[in-house]
Protein backbone atom coordinates (compact mmCIF):
# COMPACT_ATOMS: atom_id res chain seq x y z
CA UNK A 1 0.00 0.00 0.00
CA UNK A 2 1.54 3.38 -0.94
CA UNK A 3 2.52 5.95 1.65
CA UNK A 4 -0.14 8.64 1.62
CA UNK A 5 1.54 11.54 3.42
CA UNK A 6 5.23 12.20 2.71
CA UNK A 7 4.47 15.93 3.10
CA UNK A 8 3.70 15.44 6.81
CA UNK A 9 7.01 13.83 7.71
CA UNK A 10 9.27 16.43 6.08
CA UNK A 11 8.74 19.23 8.65
CA UNK A 12 9.44 16.86 11.56
CA UNK A 13 12.75 15.71 10.00
CA UNK A 14 14.00 19.34 10.08
CA UNK A 15 13.20 19.74 13.79
CA UNK A 16 15.97 19.46 16.34
CA UNK A 17 15.91 16.86 19.11
CA UNK A 18 15.01 19.54 21.66
CA UNK A 19 12.11 20.75 19.52
CA UNK A 20 10.79 17.22 19.11
CA UNK A 21 10.89 16.65 22.88
CA UNK A 22 9.16 19.97 23.51
CA UNK A 23 6.46 19.08 21.00
CA UNK A 24 5.96 15.65 22.56
CA UNK A 25 5.61 17.20 26.02
CA UNK A 26 3.10 19.72 24.67
CA UNK A 27 1.04 16.94 23.11
CA UNK A 28 0.97 14.99 26.40
CA UNK A 29 -0.58 17.97 28.20
CA UNK A 30 -3.28 18.56 25.56
CA UNK A 31 -6.94 17.80 26.17
CA UNK A 32 -8.62 15.39 23.71
CA UNK A 33 -10.22 18.36 21.92
CA UNK A 34 -6.91 20.24 21.68
CA UNK A 35 -5.12 17.12 20.44
CA UNK A 36 -7.72 16.53 17.75
CA UNK A 37 -7.47 20.14 16.56
CA UNK A 38 -3.65 19.90 16.54
CA UNK A 39 -3.77 16.71 14.47
CA UNK A 40 -6.28 18.31 12.11
CA UNK A 41 -3.91 21.22 11.43
CA UNK A 42 -1.04 18.83 10.72
CA UNK A 43 -3.11 16.46 8.56
CA UNK A 44 -2.52 16.74 4.79
CA UNK A 45 -5.86 15.04 4.14
CA UNK A 46 -7.75 17.64 6.16
CA UNK A 47 -6.10 20.23 3.92
CA UNK A 48 -7.28 18.27 0.87
CA UNK A 49 -10.81 18.18 2.30
CA UNK A 50 -10.77 21.94 2.94
CA UNK A 51 -9.54 22.60 -0.61
CA UNK A 52 -6.14 23.98 0.42
CA UNK A 53 -4.41 21.10 -1.39
CA UNK A 54 -5.52 19.99 -4.85
CA UNK A 55 -6.75 16.47 -5.49
CA UNK A 56 -8.58 14.37 -8.09
CA UNK A 57 -11.99 14.28 -6.41
CA UNK A 58 -14.26 11.38 -7.37
CA UNK A 59 -17.12 11.78 -4.89
CA UNK A 60 -18.23 14.20 -2.17
CA UNK A 61 -21.20 14.68 0.15
CA UNK A 62 -21.73 16.35 3.53
CA UNK A 63 -19.80 13.68 5.47
CA UNK A 64 -17.49 11.89 3.03
CA UNK A 65 -14.98 12.66 0.29
CA UNK A 66 -13.34 10.23 -2.13
CA UNK A 67 -10.19 11.02 -4.12
CA UNK A 68 -7.81 9.18 -6.42
CA UNK A 69 -4.59 8.00 -4.76
CA UNK A 70 -1.61 9.79 -6.36
CA UNK A 71 0.50 6.63 -5.86
CA UNK A 72 -2.06 3.97 -6.77
CA UNK A 73 -1.65 0.24 -6.29
CA UNK A 74 -3.75 -0.10 -9.47
CA UNK A 75 -5.39 2.42 -11.81
CA UNK A 76 -8.54 3.70 -10.14
CA UNK A 77 -7.22 3.28 -6.56
CA UNK A 78 -9.59 5.45 -4.47
CA UNK A 79 -9.21 6.83 -0.94
CA UNK A 80 -12.54 7.24 0.87
CA UNK A 81 -12.43 9.28 4.07
CA UNK A 82 -14.66 11.18 6.49
CA UNK A 83 -14.50 14.96 6.31
CA UNK A 84 -14.27 15.12 10.08
CA UNK A 85 -10.82 14.25 11.35
CA UNK A 86 -10.60 10.80 12.94
CA UNK A 87 -7.34 8.94 13.36
CA UNK A 88 -8.68 5.40 13.75
CA UNK A 89 -11.97 3.56 13.28
CA UNK A 90 -13.01 3.30 16.98
CA UNK A 91 -13.27 7.11 17.11
CA UNK A 92 -15.92 7.23 14.37
CA UNK A 93 -19.65 7.18 15.30
CA UNK A 94 -21.58 4.15 14.05
CA UNK A 95 -23.80 6.11 11.65
CA UNK A 96 -20.78 7.77 10.01
CA UNK A 97 -18.81 4.56 9.59
CA UNK A 98 -21.92 2.97 8.08
CA UNK A 99 -22.20 5.83 5.59
CA UNK A 100 -18.52 5.54 4.64
CA UNK A 101 -18.93 1.90 3.70
CA UNK A 102 -22.15 2.59 1.80
CA UNK A 103 -20.13 5.04 -0.32
CA UNK A 104 -17.41 2.39 -0.71
CA UNK A 105 -20.05 -0.05 -1.97
CA UNK A 106 -21.34 2.44 -4.57
CA UNK A 107 -17.85 3.34 -5.76
CA UNK A 108 -16.91 -0.33 -6.00
CA UNK A 109 -19.91 -0.96 -8.26
CA UNK A 110 -19.03 2.11 -10.34
CA UNK A 111 -15.42 0.98 -10.81
CA UNK A 112 -16.54 -2.51 -11.87
CA UNK A 113 -18.63 -0.96 -14.65
CA UNK A 114 -16.47 2.00 -15.68
CA UNK A 115 -13.00 0.43 -15.46
CA UNK A 116 -14.07 -3.04 -16.63
CA UNK A 117 -12.34 -4.76 -13.74
CA UNK A 118 -13.14 -8.18 -12.29
CA UNK A 119 -13.14 -7.29 -8.61
CA UNK A 120 -11.89 -4.93 -5.90
CA UNK A 121 -10.12 -4.91 -2.56
CA UNK A 122 -11.68 -2.75 0.15
CA UNK A 123 -9.03 -2.31 2.82
CA UNK A 124 -8.68 -0.45 6.13
CA UNK A 125 -5.27 -0.11 7.77
CA UNK A 126 -6.43 0.54 11.34
CA UNK A 127 -3.43 1.44 13.49
CA UNK A 128 0.33 1.61 12.90
CA UNK A 129 0.78 -2.14 13.53
CA UNK A 130 -1.73 -2.79 10.72
CA UNK A 131 0.25 -0.63 8.27
CA UNK A 132 -1.55 2.71 8.75
CA UNK A 133 0.69 5.57 7.68
CA UNK A 134 -1.79 8.45 7.46
CA UNK A 135 -3.10 10.26 10.54
CA UNK A 136 -6.54 10.44 8.91
CA UNK A 137 -8.78 7.34 8.80
CA UNK A 138 -9.54 6.15 5.27
CA UNK A 139 -10.79 3.21 3.27
CA UNK A 140 -8.75 2.03 0.28
CA UNK A 141 -10.73 0.84 -2.73
CA UNK A 142 -8.40 -0.93 -5.18
CA UNK A 143 -9.82 -2.21 -8.49
CA UNK A 144 -8.52 -5.66 -9.40
CA UNK A 145 -7.91 -7.61 -12.60
CA UNK A 146 -6.62 -11.11 -13.03
CA UNK A 147 -2.80 -11.37 -13.06
CA UNK A 148 -2.33 -7.71 -12.00
CA UNK A 149 0.63 -8.77 -9.83
CA UNK A 150 -0.76 -7.25 -6.63
CA UNK A 151 -0.28 -9.67 -3.78
CA UNK A 152 -2.73 -9.53 -0.90
CA UNK A 153 -2.01 -12.89 0.65
CA UNK A 154 -3.20 -13.60 4.16
CA UNK A 155 -0.99 -16.25 5.77
CA UNK A 156 -2.78 -19.31 7.14
CA UNK A 157 -1.52 -20.48 10.50
CA UNK A 158 -2.53 -23.38 12.71
CA UNK A 159 -3.41 -22.74 16.36
CA UNK A 160 -4.06 -25.33 19.08
CA UNK A 161 -7.72 -25.93 19.97
CA UNK A 162 -7.18 -24.66 23.53
CA UNK A 163 -5.79 -21.36 22.28
CA UNK A 164 -8.71 -20.92 19.85
CA UNK A 165 -11.19 -21.51 22.70
CA UNK A 166 -9.33 -19.03 24.92
CA UNK A 167 -9.39 -16.32 22.21
CA UNK A 168 -13.09 -16.93 21.50
CA UNK A 169 -13.91 -16.67 25.23
CA UNK A 170 -11.97 -13.42 25.69
CA UNK A 171 -13.63 -11.83 22.64
CA UNK A 172 -17.11 -12.98 23.69
CA UNK A 173 -16.63 -11.58 27.20
CA UNK A 174 -15.40 -8.28 25.77
CA UNK A 175 -18.47 -8.01 23.53
CA UNK A 176 -20.71 -8.97 26.44
CA UNK A 177 -19.34 -6.17 28.60
CA UNK A 178 -20.04 -3.63 25.85
CA UNK A 179 -23.61 -4.90 25.54
CA UNK A 180 -24.09 -4.61 29.31
CA UNK A 181 -22.72 -1.05 29.28
CA UNK A 182 -25.15 -0.14 26.50
CA UNK A 183 -28.06 -1.70 28.40
CA UNK A 184 -27.19 0.34 31.51
CA UNK A 185 -28.02 3.51 29.58
CA UNK A 186 -31.51 2.26 28.70
CA UNK A 187 -34.49 3.26 30.91
CA UNK A 188 -35.70 0.47 33.24
CA UNK A 189 -38.59 -1.64 31.96
CA UNK A 190 -41.47 -1.71 34.47
CA UNK A 191 -42.36 -5.18 35.76
CA UNK A 192 -45.78 -6.55 34.78
CA UNK A 193 -47.73 -7.50 37.92
CA UNK A 194 -49.12 -11.04 37.99
CA UNK A 195 -52.75 -11.15 39.13
CA UNK A 196 -54.16 -14.63 39.77
CA UNK A 197 -57.74 -13.37 39.52
CA UNK A 198 -57.23 -12.29 35.93
CA UNK A 199 -55.70 -15.64 35.01
CA UNK A 200 -58.58 -17.55 36.64
CA UNK A 201 -61.16 -15.42 34.84
CA UNK A 202 -59.66 -16.36 31.50
CA UNK A 203 -60.45 -20.04 32.16
CA UNK A 204 -64.15 -19.56 33.03
CA UNK A 205 -65.31 -19.67 29.43
CA UNK A 206 -67.17 -23.04 29.74
CA UNK A 207 -69.47 -21.55 32.40
CA UNK A 208 -70.16 -18.60 30.14
CA UNK A 209 -71.00 -20.94 27.29
CA UNK A 210 -73.44 -22.82 29.53
CA UNK A 211 -75.14 -19.58 30.48
CA UNK A 212 -75.38 -18.66 26.83
CA UNK A 213 -76.97 -22.04 26.02
CA UNK A 214 -79.48 -21.66 28.85
CA UNK A 215 -80.30 -18.16 27.72
CA UNK A 216 -80.85 -19.37 24.18
CA UNK A 217 -83.07 -22.23 25.44
CA UNK A 218 -85.10 -19.82 27.56
CA UNK A 219 -85.44 -17.49 24.62
CA UNK A 220 -86.70 -20.35 22.39
CA UNK A 221 -89.31 -21.34 25.04
CA UNK A 222 -90.43 -17.75 25.41
CA UNK A 223 -90.75 -17.35 21.66
CA UNK A 224 -92.74 -20.65 21.48
CA UNK A 225 -95.10 -19.51 24.26
CA UNK A 226 -95.43 -16.16 22.60
CA UNK A 227 -96.34 -17.89 19.34
CA UNK A 228 -99.03 -19.94 21.06
CA UNK A 229 -100.44 -16.82 22.72
CA UNK A 230 -100.45 -15.04 19.40
CA UNK A 231 -102.38 -17.92 17.80
CA UNK A 232 -104.85 -17.93 20.70
CA UNK A 233 -105.34 -14.22 20.33
CA UNK A 234 -105.81 -14.64 16.62
CA UNK A 235 -108.55 -17.25 17.28
CA UNK A 236 -110.20 -14.91 19.78
CA UNK A 237 -110.00 -12.11 17.31
CA UNK A 238 -111.44 -14.39 14.63
CA UNK A 239 -114.32 -15.36 16.99
CA UNK A 240 -115.08 -11.76 17.87
CA UNK A 241 -115.04 -10.80 14.28
CA UNK A 242 -117.48 -13.61 13.32
CA UNK A 243 -119.98 -12.62 16.09
CA UNK A 244 -119.83 -9.01 15.07
CA UNK A 245 -120.45 -10.00 11.47
CA UNK A 246 -123.42 -12.19 12.51
CA UNK A 247 -124.96 -9.29 14.45
CA UNK A 248 -124.53 -7.00 11.51
CA UNK A 249 -126.23 -9.56 9.24
CA UNK A 250 -129.16 -9.85 11.63
CA UNK A 251 -128.17 -13.00 13.46
CA UNK A 252 -128.86 -13.67 17.20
Amino acid sequence: MPEEQPQQQAPQQQMSEEQVKALQEKIKNMSPEELKEFQKKQCIFCQIISGKVQSKKIYEDEEVIAILDVNPANPGHILIMPKEHYSIMPQIPDDEIGHIFMVAKSLSNASLRALEVQGSNIIVANGVAAGQRAQHFMVHLIPRKEKDNIGFQVPQKTLPEDELKKIAKVLSESLGKKEEEAEENLPPVPAIPKEKKVVEAEFEEPKKKKVVKETKKKKVVEEKNKGQKDKSNEKKQEGINLDDIAKVLGGN
